[in-house]
């Protein structure tokens, strides 16, 4: 039996591959669980006592060999598959630099990743729009002094047809294809003739939320906005202002409390402390009817925010343009959030 084991072992030793499918072969052969090594495990029993020392000393060196053989071929099958790649004369003479997601995208996801976890799904639309679906479905019909907030991207041959100026298009096709319950939230980029300054552009993007249901009320609305604001921001107080919007009433400003801690804090604040994050409501029985749901028997709640603004907040970058000018400088100070 010693004579068999050091069979064996030369076997090992001799054994040489840069092949990783023999090398995966050649170890399941020996160290397997039906293996060489797994046999002469289970026929020690049947070894003479004068004869285990010796027999048990030799096994456990094939055993040993087996190991360091199955590392070395590994390690050197995967170097030579590097060294093939870095003498490949079709690569580029320059390090590839690694990318990083860019900051929209990762406030984009953690907002998505928010509202998911309460239950709301995700609805996309067209980003070229009818005026029905952007304006007249929203209670803003042709002449309605509220479109004046939104100077818009028309297409010169048909002035039906413009560049949405926001989501909640998306929220009027979603409620004309289904049926409440309904809860759901809509990002995407939308476009408005903006002037261009530190806080404005002309493409930007949005996420906005909509829920029916029967019996949802201004508390429910608050409450989740409550829920919102603290799953980004951390613990943090909110308020609603009274505003104005054509698709909801009573409708609602939300700011939340920044603070007044630092030099930054007052001149972003306007000294108050507290800095609007985004529009909310209660959905307009017009704009149910609109879209074929009985408002008497069904109420819900809207919100919507700029997702660039709320990265501004969370990163403090005091220039919207910067998100657009591919700037690899800016772009890699976030690679650390992925």
């Amino acid at each position: 039996m010693i004579d068999k084991l050091k069979k064996y072992l030369k076997e090992v030793e001799n054994f040489y591959s840069e092949n990783s499918t023999e090398i995966e072969a050649f170890r399941i052969s020996y160290a397997g669980k039906k293996g060489i090594l797994s046999s002469l495990f289970s026929s020690f029993r049947d070894i003479p006592p004068e004869q285990k020392k010796n027999y048990g000393k030799e096994l456990n060196k094939l055993k040993e060999a087996v190991s360091l053989k199955v590392e070395y071929l590994k390690s050197k099958s995967k170097w030579e598959s590097k060294k093939s790649k870095i003498n490949d004369p079709t690569r580029t003479s320059f390090q590839i630099q690694s990318g990083n997601r860019h900051p929209l995208s990762i406030v984009k996801k953690r907002i998505i990743d928010i509202f998911t976890q309460i239950g709301f799904s995700i609805s996309e639309g067209p980003e070229i729009e009818d005026d029905w679906h952007n304006f007249t479905a929203l209670n803003l019909p042709p002449h309605h002094p509220a479109r004046d907030m939104q100077d818009t991207f028309f297409i010169q041959t048909n002035p039906d047809i413009l560049l949405r100026t926001h989501t909640s298009s998306v929220q009027v096709r979603h409620m004309e294809s289904n049926k409440p319950p309904i809860r759901t939230i809509s990002p995407g980029r939308v476009f408005r003739n903006e002037a261009i300054s530190s806080r404005a552009h002309c493409i930007f993007h949005q996420i906005e939320g909509l829920y029916i249901a029967k019996d949802v009320s201004f508390a429910d609305l608050k409450q989740t906005l409550k829920y919102f604001t603290e799953s980004l921001f951390g613990n943090s107080n909110i308020r609603l202002r009274p505003s104005y919007f054509p698709f909801t009433e009573p409708s609602a400003e939300v700011d939340i409390y920044w603070g007044l801690e630092t030099e930054i804090d007052y001149r972003i604040t306007k000294g108050t402390g507290w800095l609007e994050i985004m529009g909310c409501g209660m959905v307009d029985p017009n704009v149910m009817e609109n879209c074929g749901i009985n408002p008497k028997d069904y109420s819900g709640f809207a919100f919507g925010m700029g997702i660039e603004r709320i990265a501004m907040l969370l990163y403090q970058i005091s220039d919207i343009r910067l998100f657009f000018e591919n700037d690899v400088r800016f772009l890699k100070q976030f690679k650390a959030t992925l």
